[in-house]
């Protein structure tokens, strides 16, 4: 991403004689780092004469991203920085505050708490193109929670990014993950379990560097409702709501599946979500709340 706007007045108001060739970078002891991709949009991308050598296939991308962005201004997630994207992966982070000022920093449970939140409905918004356009793009989400260095890069175009041990594992946890699921580390689960947040151990996964890694699956907020199902961790709307699009997208309760199916039209897609049995994986243990 390009330098925020936050962190240029910082560094005016400290540092109004630097310049570019000078190293901005600061440290940040909890951050949580998110990756979202969508693994079957490479599938999707053709370079054909009908669809303009591939422009119509980046033009959707495109608005998919931009909905994202639409999504993160809104004022429940403004603490989260869009840190850029890498192909048709999103990647953010909560947490950068500066250290110099007034504002008080938040927790880390209320910062994973908006991080695990705006995942959730980035569900919702890929559902929403999906039936608007026919297609069947599926999200994959991974998530960690760590220190990370933040920094400035470049005198031609500098670019503001995050490294560590942090992001690598939270990269991990996206392309080791489920399609349609959100898995996390046993740092996030130990952080989020104590904001009723509901989880599914996944078990351990092998991550490149890190050997074996005790992983979860995260589901959404646990259910107030006593009359309603315990194993039910469905993706949930939360109370900051969002403006739905001109045409509303059937709701998606199955854990295991968060597309809708392209060609078989409004009527048929909603049949088959009142049909559709939810599937959870066998093996996987339900993890008790604390």
């Amino acid at each position: 991403m390009l330098i925020p706007h936050q962190l240029l007045l910082t560094l005016h108001l400290t540092s109004p004689c630097c310049s570019l060739q000078d190293l901005y970078y600061q440290s940040y002891s909890q951050v949580g780092v998110m990756f979202a991709s969508i693994p079957n949009f490479n599938d999707f991308y053709i370079e054909l004469d009908g669809n303009n050598m591939g422009v119509e296939c980046l033009r959707l991308l495109n608005e998919i991203i931009a909905d994202f962005d639409e999504l993160m201004d809104k004022d429940c997630y403004k603490d989260i920085e869009k840190i850029k994207t890498i192909g048709s992966t999103y990647m953010g982070a909560v947490g950068l505050v500066p250290t110099t000022g007034t504002k008080a920093k938040r927790s880390i449970y209320s910062h994973l708490s908006t991080l695990a939140e705006f995942a959730i409905e980035m569900f919702d918004v890929l559902d929403e193109i999906n039936y608007q356009s026919y297609n069947d793009f599926v999200l994959r989400v991974g998530i960690n929670v760590g220190p990370v260095v933040a920094g400035v890069i470049g005198a031609r175009r500098p670019q503001y990014d995050i490294w560590g041990n942090t992001v690598n594992v939270a990269s991990r946890m996206d392309s080791t993950g489920v399609q349609g699921k959100i898995q996390v580390t046993e740092d996030v689960h130990r952080i989020l379990n104590k904001c009723n947040y509901e989880f599914i151990c996944r078990g351990k996964v092998s991550v490149k560097g890190k050997g074996e890694m005790l992983t979860y699956f995260l589901g959404g907020k646990a259910n107030t409702n006593p009359q309603a199902s315990s194993t039910n961790i469905g993706r949930k709307a939360f109370s900051c709501g969002r403006a739905k699009l001109g045409t509303s997208c059937p709701s998606v309760s199955s854990v295991a599946s968060f597309t809708v199916k392209a060609g078989l039209g409004a009527l048929q897609a909603a049949a088959m979500q009142t049909t559709q049995p939810v599937h959870c994986a066998p093996p996987i243990p339900v993890v008790e709340q604390a």
